[in-house]
């Protein structure tokens, strides 16, 4: 860990600290008001380098960075905890992932797995520790990144859609059972965005939303205690009309 002095601000834990739209939302964040903010991430040097420019962007605030083992819970639930030792937490932005190939997770169970550990099994225990922690204050926010790839199995990303499909229900769930207790769940299902992550579709010629537009939304909304943010917003109609088509219609569709 390498901190600063730390300022009398909101402290903002980001798991998955390395990503595009994680990243970006810390500069945003950042920039609002003094802060702490802690990045969890799994390496090292990258998360360095953001922790630098994030600091170099906001000379008050103190910047954590914390490496862990994504899949092991003993490991998560152990650095959860540690984090909010030192002071509640305010944010949570759970943002990590990975888009795996499709075709390669229904030929090799082991990718199949990968894909699902990454990002479903591991989202889920690191919001379930957050949230038992926020409980203990009963203030706080858990932001998890799912997908609009979770509204309905397509044949082209059934196994990263069922991935975040799991969130979903899992995001519900936890709304319902921390309603009423000062503490908001935000489920955030972006399209298709601009991020490393995607840059094969980019060359492809796939229209994506920038990584800065996503992370301003999540900002946002966030800050609005909203409970489901689509981003870009197109894609709340767009998912609507793909979850209500007929089975006989969707079937002949190559999406």
């Amino acid at each position: 860990m390498n901190a600063t002095t730390r300022p009398s601000g909101r402290k903002i834990v980001i798991i998955g600290a390395t990503s595009a739209i994680a990243e970006q939302c810390a500069r945003l964040w950042a920039a609002e008001a003094p802060a702490e903010l802690v990045l969890v991430g799994r390496d090292e040097s990258r998360l360095a380098t953001i922790g630098d420019d994030l600091q170099v962007r906001a000379p008050g605030a103190r910047i954590s960075r914390l490496t862990v083992d994504f899949q092991d819970p003993a490991t998560i639930d152990a650095l959860i905890h540690d984090i909010a030792a030192e002071g509640a937490i305010d944010i949570a932005l759970v943002a990590h992932g990975m888009l795996p190939d499709q075709h390669a997770c229904q030929h090799d169970l082991a990718a199949n797995r990968q894909a699902l550990l990454v990002n479903a099994v591991s989202p889920v225990l690191f919001a379930e520790a957050l949230a038992s922690v926020m409980l203990q204050r009963g203030h706080g926010t858990v932001a998890i990144i799912g997908s609009v790839a979770g509204d309905r199995g397509r044949k082209s990303n059934y196994v990263y859609g069922a991935a975040k499909g799991l969130v979903e229900r899992y995001a519900q769930g936890l709304q319902h059972r921390l309603a009423g207790s000062g503490i908001n769940v935000l489920l955030v299902k972006p399209g298709p965005t601009d991020t490393p992550m995607t840059a094969h579709l980019k060359q492809q010629g796939a229209r994506l939303a920038s990584s800065a537009q996503v992370a301003q939304d999540i900002v946002n909304a966030v800050a609005k205690g909203r409970k489901v943010l689509y981003t870009p917003g197109k894609w709340a109609l767009i998912m609507l009309v793909i979850r209500n088509l007929p089975a006989f219609v969707f079937n002949r569709l190559d999406i």
